[in-house]
């Protein structure tokens, strides 16, 4: 299931260059992610469980400026015992501005040490 949010560029996502800062298509790619997992959970699943970014893949294609309307999309590839590995595409009308590959791991709460990702959170995305 593919997630997506748009929004415009404010003026604290701008650098010194003038464009979009790295930084903030890092941010957004996981509040996208973070957005997605609300979106398909409970509030008791997500008071059991959270995911940590064990990697990003980041490429970045074109530019983004101040005031431009983007959309964020992002959905889930294939997992493994304790991650899972999530793709990211930000763009700005049919402009692919970046592309990422994330890998996420899934941790329990109360011993803050990765869990194996069940057959139900499967069926979440």
């Amino acid at each position: 299931m593919k997630f997506s949010h748009s929004f415009r560029v404010s003026a604290e996502d701008i650098d010194t260059q003038g464009h979009v800062n790295n930084v903030a298509y890092v941010r957004w790619i996981q509040d996208v992610a973070v957005a997605h997992w609300f979106s398909a959970t409970t509030e008791t699943t997500r008071e059991k469980y959270v995911w940590m970014v064990t990697r990003h893949e980041i490429d970045y294609k074109k530019q983004a400026f101040e005031t431009e309307e983007i959309i964020v999309k992002t959905w889930v590839g294939e997992p493994t015992r304790i991650s899972w590995e999530r793709f990211t595409e930000i763009r700005r009308g049919e402009d692919l501005l970046v592309k990422a590959r994330s890998v996420w791991c899934l941790i329990d709460r109360e011993t803050l040490k990765p869990t194996r990702i069940s057959k139900e959170m499967k069926e979440l995305f």
